[in-house]
Order: C-alpha cells, then sequence, then structure tokens
C-alpha cells in the first residue's frame, strides 16, 4: 500500500480517535450538570405546546404513538395534537377517525408534498407557544415533554430541546445493533449539547420556541432531512439547541438490513447536502463548535468509514493473493504440526494500536449511553454486535449515499417508509 495512502490512513485513524476522546474529557468535565429529574418535577409555567405528528402509511403504529401523547403528564388544557395525512395509501386516515371527537386532537388530511409539508400544516394552524414534532412510529415518556420544557424554563435563550432516543423493543440482531447505536448517540449529543454543536434536531419529538419558525422561517425539504436543516439553519443564526437526556423517546427501527440501508443512505445523503448548502459555516470560529467540530467530524466519520473498509478489502485481497502463490509455489502444507504461537509475529503496527483504542473509547460511549438511557446493566456484550455488523454494511450506504449526492439522485421519505 502506498505511503500516501497510509498516511491519510493514519491521519482519519488519529482524527476520528481524537474526537472520541474529546467527547469523553467533556464527559468527565460536564458530567456533574447532567440532569436526572424526578417524575414528580413541577414547573413554574405550562406553557402551550401543539405536536403534529406527520403520517405516510402509518396504520400499524399510529395508535400507540397518539396514546403515549395523551398520556404525556403534562396539563390537557395546554396542547394540542395535530395528525397531518400526508396522501397515505393504506387505512392512515380511517385510524385517525376514531379521535375526531377529542377536544386535544385535529385532524388534516393533504395531498402527498413529503414531511416537511405536513409539519408545516402544523405551524400554519397553531397558535401555542411551542411547536414540536413527533414521527407517528414513535412513542413518548409520559415525563418526556415536561423534562424538556424545564429546559426553556431554565434558560430563556435556549431555543429548541432534542430528546433521547430509545429503540423500542428489538426483535433481531439488526435491532439489538441499532439500540447500541443510539445509546451512543445519547451521549454523542449531550456532550455535544454542553457544546453548542448539536447539528440535527431529530423527527421523534424535538420541541421549539415557536419564535424559531416565526424568525427563521418554516421547514423546507432539505433533501428529505429536514430536521438537519432546521438545525442549522438555528446553528447560523446562533440560536441555543440543547438535549434532555431522560426525556426518553421509543422508536421503531428498522428490522431488515434494506430498510436500514434506505434509512441511514438517506440521512448521509441529506447530511452531505445540507453540508454543501451550509458550507459557509464550515471552520467558522464564529459558528462555534458545530463548524469547528460536528460538522469536520462528520466528514471525517463518512470518509473514514469508507477508507477503513477498502482498507480491509484490500488487505483481504493482498492475503489471499499471498496464499495462492504460496500453495502454487510449495503446495499446501499437510504437516500435523500443531500451531505454535509466537509473540514475534503478532502485529506491533501504531494503527493496531490506535484501531483497538478506537474500539475501547466506542465501547465506554456505549455504557456512558446505557447509563443515561436508565438501562438496568451498565455493559452488554451487544456492542459486539454494532461493531460487527456496521462494519460489514455502513461503508454501503455511504457510498451510494455519496454517489447519489454527486449525482443528485434523491429518494423520497415514501419510498423509505415502503420498503
Amino acid at each position: 500500500m502506498g505511503i500516501a495512502y497510509t498516511i491519510v490512513f493514519y491521519i482519519f485513524v488519529f482524527l476520528a480517535v481524537y474526537a472520541q476522546v474529546f467527547l469523553l474529557v467533556t464527559f468527565f468535565e460536564k458530567r456533574k450538570k447532567i440532569v436526572k429529574h424526578s417524575n414528580d418535577l413541577d414547573l413554574d409555567y405550562y406553557p402551550t405546546v401543539t405536536v403534529t405528528i406527520p403520517c405516510y402509511n402509518e396504520e400499524k403504529t399510529l395508535e400507540d404513538t397518539v396514546n403515549s401523547l395523551l398520556e404525556l403528564d403534562y396539563p390537557k388544557d395546554k396542547l394540542t395534537f395535530f395528525l397531518v395525512n400526508d396522501g397515505s395509501t393504506d387505512n392512515t386516515l380511517e385510524v385517525k377517525k376514531q379521535w375526531e371527537n377529542n377536544p386535544n386532537i385535529k385532524i388534516f388530511d393533504k395531498k402527498n408534498g413529503g414531511k416537511h409539508t405536513a409539519l408545516n400544516v402544523g405551524l400554519e394552524n397553531t397558535t401555542a407557544e411551542f411547536f414540536a414534532c413527533l414521527d407517528a412510529d414513535s412513542f413518548v415518556h409520559p415525563q418526556s415533554l415536561k423534562r424538556m420544557m424545564s429546559y426553556f424554563q431554565n434558560d430563556i435563550h435556549t431555543m429548541a430541546v432534542a430528546p433521547s432516543i430509545i429503540v423500542h423493543n428489538p426483535k433481531n440482531i439488526l435491532q439489538v445493533a441499532q439500540k447500541v447505536d443510539y445509546d451512543m448517540a445519547i451521549y454523542t449529543k449531550k456532550m455535544l449539547g454542553f457544546m453548542g454543536g448539536i447539528h440535527v434536531t431529530p423527527g421523534p419529538f424535538s420541541v421549539f420556541r415557536k419564535k424559531v419558525f416565526d424568525d427563521l422561517g418554516h421547514y423546507t425539504k432539505a433533501h428529505n432531512t429536514e430536521d438537519q436543516e432546521i438545525a442549522l439553519r438555528m446553528q447560523e443564526h446562533r440560536y441555543k439547541i440543547d438535549h434532555c437526556p431522560d426525556a426518553y423517546v421509543y422508536t421503531v427501527s428498522p428490522n431488515s438490513v434494506m430498510k436500514l440501508y434506505r434509512q441511514r443512505q438517506r440521512w448521509i445523503y441529506g447530511f452531505i447536502k445540507n453540508l454543501i448548502d451550509y458550507r459557509r459555516l464550515l471552520f467558522r470560529k464564529k459558528y462555534g463548535a458545530v463548524a469547528i467540530f460536528t460538522l469536520p467530524l462528520g466528514i471525517v466519520s463518512v470518509l473514514g468509514v469508507i477508507l477503513l473498509f477498502f482498507t480491509v478489502i484490500y488487505n483481504l485481497i493482498t492475503f489471499i493473493y499471498h496464499k495462492i502463490i504460496q500453495i502454487q509455489t510449495v503446495g499446501i502444507n499437510s504437516s500435523t504440526t500443531g500451531f505454535e504461537f509466537n509473540w514475534f509475529f503478532l502485529n506491533t503496527k501504531s494503527t493496531l494500536f490506535l484501531i483497538i483504542l478506537l474500539y475501547i473509547l466506542v465501547v465506554i460511549s456505549s455504557i456512558i449511553g446505557r447509563k443515561l438511557a436508565s438501562e438496568k446493566r451498565w455493559f452488554s456484550f451487544t456492542v459486539l454486535y454494532f461493531v460487527i455488523i456496521y462494519r460489514i454494511i455502513a461503508p454501503f450506504w455511504m457510498l451510494k449515499a455519496i454517489y447519489n449526492a454527486i449525482l443528485s439522485k434523491e429518494e423520497s421519505w415514501t419510498l423509505e417508509r415502503r420498503t
């Protein structure tokens, strides 16, 4: 492998390790500031909140989603729920009719236009002080809204609060691997919140001051990642985004490789295109951590995974080639001599130690994430599922996302939902 490639590989591995160490140092510095609310939390003031649920073919999950909202521990006269049917082709609209007479629920039916248009229906019809969105395959913890609203109450400069998203009832190895991913994201997002570097306000129950949309405008299509674009728009205008680690939202994760592939491909595609749209933020100190740390880290993550993938493929092909040459030269060794381990043959290249260190840091981040998610066990060997599965399939959705971004081939969120 060429010297230039080796140097690039070292740089990416070092940056990945550096980022993980930086997050860990932030955790140790700020861990005493991580708030864990009790179930008897009481606010000084309960502002009005509108929650909009955009729906496309959600007949299987919508009822549980709405019921979780109805069970929120929050004054009912302060809550309004908008169910926006975005041209569903299944029985979603029929399912909604059971709440027609509920005073807290309003039902809207529109032609299919994409998730951002459904959210904008909510914005156009609300008079509430706060606006929240909730995907129709997600379920909120009864205390989540109250806990998030405490952040707005404690800091008038906080303009949006993101929740902690947890995989709901994982049933197969793929979903278990995703649970590890989501647990680590809880830890990462909280550290980014401390730094002021959050770049996504996720669809499952992010809460905004309505002023954000009054000042900056409504949602845009944003390459089908409107939750990332609005966060970057807020960061550009220096609007504070925080994270509430114990505001739990449970989401139904993809249960097949193809569904996960489409979801992550859309996410990475959206990141690349939004990064291009907001390239003016990159490395500009005045935009804070999102410009100096978060977005560059995203670039390193995407390119680093692909680089590692090709390195593994190259080494595998090289190994097979050398074995074939060896067999052709001396034949298959039929010796019955037992294997004897020799420390002399252990790979001691510095890259090996860096990669081992990186995986150790991944395990640590999963442990911290599990603790923030209030898991009973602080460690689980399911992290191995994450490492193995994601290492195999993540490069494929990243490569496809880059390819689509170059050609501007954009897939609809409705296609992802149908898969």
